[in-house]
C-alpha cells in the first residue's frame, strides 16, 4: 500500500517540512520516536491522534529519501 499520499508539505506547517496528514506532527518526528525503540503501540498510546498508517507513512518517506527519490517525482 502506498502510504505516502499521507505525508504533506506545506510552508505555512512546520516550517514546510515533510509532516504527517497536515497535522504538526514532522516525520522526523515520528522517526526520531521509532528510533529512541518506542515500539508502534507505545507511539500511538502516547498520541492517539496519530494512526499506525502514519508511522508506516512516515517509514515509506524515509525509504524513498534513501533511495534518491523525491515525494514529487513518486507522487508526480
Amino acid at each position: 500500500m502506498n502510504y505516502l499520499e499521507r505525508i504533506t508539505i506545506d510552508s505555512a506547517i512546520c516550517h514546510g517540512k515533510p509532516c504527517i496528514r497536515g497535522m504538526r506532527w514532522p516525520v522526523e518526528v515520528i522517526l526520531d520516536m521509532l528510533g529512541a525503540e518506542m515500539t508502534n503501540a507505545q507511539i500511538l498510546e502516547d498520541h492517539p491522534e496519530l494512526q499506525k498508517e502514519d508511522i508506516l507513512a512516515s517509514l515509506q518517506y524515509a525509504k524513498l529519501l534513501s533511495s534518491g527519490k523525491t515525494l514529487n517525482e513518486v507522487m508526480g
